[in-house]
């Protein structure tokens, strides 16, 4: 085949292009610190949102109870005048609209009261208000019950944590084995009883333990521990059989990966391969749960607080609800908001940098 033939065959095919690279894009060069700042700032503008509507909503509620919040303030015996004084030293006879903003502006910077005979009463902020019943600022009440609260579940959370993970890793280690069945039917028969009725046996029987009372940690650690340990067991042994059932069925999953095969065929003493292996991996969805349980737990701490006679969140709830005060109330919801979103936050934040996978999603 001559020349001429091979470039008249040549031109009757079209040549093809190259195609042009891609420019690139600087958000692909670097994916990893942009994705998770966008997903930071995702999380937290969800998080201020459900605050504010959780503020909303407490304080609707607020104008729609039945009570009359001068009138539990001033008594049965009152006059129209004083309370006339009552709603207007409170600003109780405005526009919902202005109450509502009123009080979201005493959070933030601050708020003043003018009592019935005219006295100015400066409330810094976070202001939430005074307590109808005992006339003290919500904020202090609040902060005198948190510690308390913080220092049951926290205490509680060492120990469930501690023996869920220990007896779930060794039920896994020996799944099948008769150690593994008696785990897990311990774990079921202990959550098939009622966490009230197991404080209330503790309370009542367990006399092993120190009398329940809050004592300031750094004015006695000793007695700070010794008068929370029975609460500290109680909710600690409930909630391990929880734990123990997560920690069993992720550390079977984690054990049966191939990496775990492969360190297993490597040599590696089976010690090393399920406690330095397999438990780093195994804990990640117990921790991504043991946040939101803490956080549900310091919400919810009414029975505990309750049953042991414990000053903490739980019981001031309690108190404020029976006597209608209505500030009081609203404080408690808008802090277990806080906490339970702030919790939220802090765990999606430390899952995108234990699975890169949340941070595609």
């Amino acid at each position: 085949m001559g020349r001429a033939t091979v470039a008249a065959h040549q031109r009757s095919f079209p040549r093809r292009r190259r195609p042009r690279a891609a420019p690139l894009n600087p958000r692909l060069c670097h994916p990893e610190e942009p994705a998770v700042l966008f997903y930071i700032l995702r999380r937290l503008a969800s998080a201020i949102s459900v605050v504010i509507v959780t503020l909303i909503a407490s304080f609707a509620l607020f104008f729609l109870a039945p009570t009359d919040p001068a009138g539990v303030i001033c008594g049965n015996r009152c006059t129209p005048e004083r309370i006339e004084a009552i709603n207007d030293s409170l600003g109780l006879d405005e526009p919902a609209i202005t109450q509502i903003g009123l009080y979201m502006k005493g959070i933030v910077v601050g708020r003043t009261y003018t009592t019935a005979g005219g006295v100015v009463t400066e409330c810094p902020a976070p202001c939430l208000g005074y307590s109808y019943t005992l006339g003290q600022p919500v904020t202090k009440m609040l902060a005198d019950a948190l510690p308390v609260t913080l220092s049951i579940v926290l205490g509680g959370a060492i120990i469930y944590f501690g023996v869920g993970v220990a007896a779930g890793t060794l039920a896994a280690k020996s799944r099948g084995s008769t150690l593994d069945k008696v785990t897990v039917g311990t774990s079921l028969l202990v959550n098939s009883v009622p966490y009230f009725v197991v404080a209330l046996l503790v309370a009542l029987y367990a006399t092993v333990f120190p009398p329940a009372q809050y004592t300031p940690l750094l004015t006695n650690p000793w007695a700070w521990a010794s008068g929370l340990l029975a609460a500290w067991v109680t909710l600690g042994l409930t909630n391990a059989a929880s734990y123990t059932r997560y920690s069993r069925a992720s550390m079977i999953e984690t054990l049966g990966q191939d990496y775990i095969r492969t360190a297993r065929s490597k040599g590696i003493s089976e010690r090393r391969v399920v406690y330095r292996h397999g438990v780093r991996a195994g804990l990640t969805p117990v921790v991504t749960i043991l946040g939101l349980d803490v956080a549900f737990q310091l919400t919810n701490a009414i029975f505990t607080e309750s049953i042991f006679g414990l000053p903490g969140l739980g019981l001031l709830s309690i108190r404020a609800f029976y006597q209608y005060d209505l500030p009081v109330l609203m404080g408690t919801v808008l802090l277990g908001s806080v906490v339970l979103v702030l919790m939220n936050l802090v765990v999606d934040i430390v899952y995108t940098f234990l699975d890169p996978r949340v941070r595609l999603g």
